[in-house]
C-alpha cells in the first residue's frame, strides 16, 4: 500500500515517530476507526480483565467515600 502525505508532514513523522516506526504509529491511529474490534467496549473489557488494576482502582474509590459522606448538600 501506499499514502501520500505532504512532505513537511512526513519529516515531522520522521522526526517524532522515528524511522521504522510510522507504519506502526499509523496503523495504531486508524485501527480504532476501522476494526469493530478495537472499539472503546474492547478497552473497558481489557481493563476490567486486569485484577491488579482493579484492585487498585477499587481502593482508591473506597478512600474517596470518607469525602462523600462528609460533603455538604
Amino acid at each position: 500500500m501506499t499514502i501520500t502525505i505532504d512532505e513537511t508532514v512526513y519529516a515531522g513523522l520522521h522526526k517524532v515517530i522515528g524511522r521504522g516506526n510510522i507504519s506502526k504509529f499509523l496503523e495504531g491511529l486508524a485501527r480504532p476507526y476501522v476494526l469493530k474490534e478495537d472499539s472503546l467496549d474492547a478497552g473497558y473489557e481489557a481493563m476490567a480483565a486486569d485484577a491488579a488494576r482493579e484492585a487498585e482502582a477499587s481502593e482508591w474509590c473506597d478512600a474517596l467515600l470518607p469525602n462523600v459522606e462528609n460533603e455538604v448538600r
